[in-house]
Order: C-alpha cells, then structure tokens, then sequence
C-alpha cells in the first residue's frame, strides 16, 4: 500500500523507465513503435549473423543477445581508432503489453533486424455489449 501511494499503481515503472533510458547507451540501437497488431522493433546488427543472435520473448519484453564475431586479422591490427564493438552483447526492451511468443516473425537483412510482435489475445481490450434490462417498478 505503500509502495502504490509513494509510486503510483505500479511501483516498478520508475525502474524500467530508468532502465530503457540507461539501455538506449547500448548495442544495438533499437526502434519500437505500435501499430494496430501489436509492436515492431528494428534493430541495428551489423556483423551479427543470423545463426549468432538469440531472441527471447517473456510477456511484455524482448530480449537481444549474441556475438559480433571478431576479424580474422584483428589481432594483427594497431587500431588508431576503434568504436565498433565486438563481442557478446545482450539487450532488453520493454513492451507496452504482453505479445504472443507463438507468432513472433524475425527477419535480418543487411544488419537490420525486424521483429514483428503480435499483442497476445488475452491482453487486448475486450468490448462489453450491455444489455438494457427492466428495472422494478417500470414499464
């Protein structure tokens, strides 16, 4: 109860806020948007290969995680600048609603990864018909 007062309804919200806020400095950069199905998310992969990216989808959030595979002759190099990042990676992303993990489409084409995130049936909003009836004492 207290938790409600202090926060509001959902006293985690503040801390996924904050969480995508300090997830936007990470690899790979993502856009989300909704649409009336459900979310999509692109994300930036260049150098990840299909077969090196895991997608994990729980409720209403999604989470990225691979390897960039390292150069074949990156040990021999003396960089003089190095800003692309090589390596395991893993990145969350919270969703507006619960999506149907069943039928998630992902396609990767030229580093560009699109993930296709139906909201699950038992999220969406329901419309309830209401039934005039007769009220005691009219009519």
């Amino acid at each position: 109860m207290i938790a409600r007062t202090l926060f509001g309804a959902d006293p985690f919200r503040n801390i996924r806020r904050l969480q995508d806020e300090v997830s936007r400095l990470e690899f790979p950069a993502v856009n989300a948007f909704v649409n009336q199905d459900g979310v999509i998310i692109t994300a930036e992969l260049p150098g990840v290969r299909s077969e090196d990216l895991d997608i994990l989808i729980h409720r209403d959030s999604v989470t990225l995680s691979g390897e960039r595979q390292t150069e074949a002759d990156d040990a021999r190099r003396a960089y003089h600048r190095r800003e692309r990042r090589q390596g395991r990676f893993a990145r969350t992303v919270s969703l507006p609603f619960v999506v149907d993990p069943n039928k998630v489409g992902a396609d990767l084409l030229n580093g560009l990864l699109t993930l296709d995130l139906p909201r699950a049936e038992e999220d969406k909003p329901k419309r309830i018909h209401v039934k005039a009836s007769k009220e005691a004492g009219h009519g």
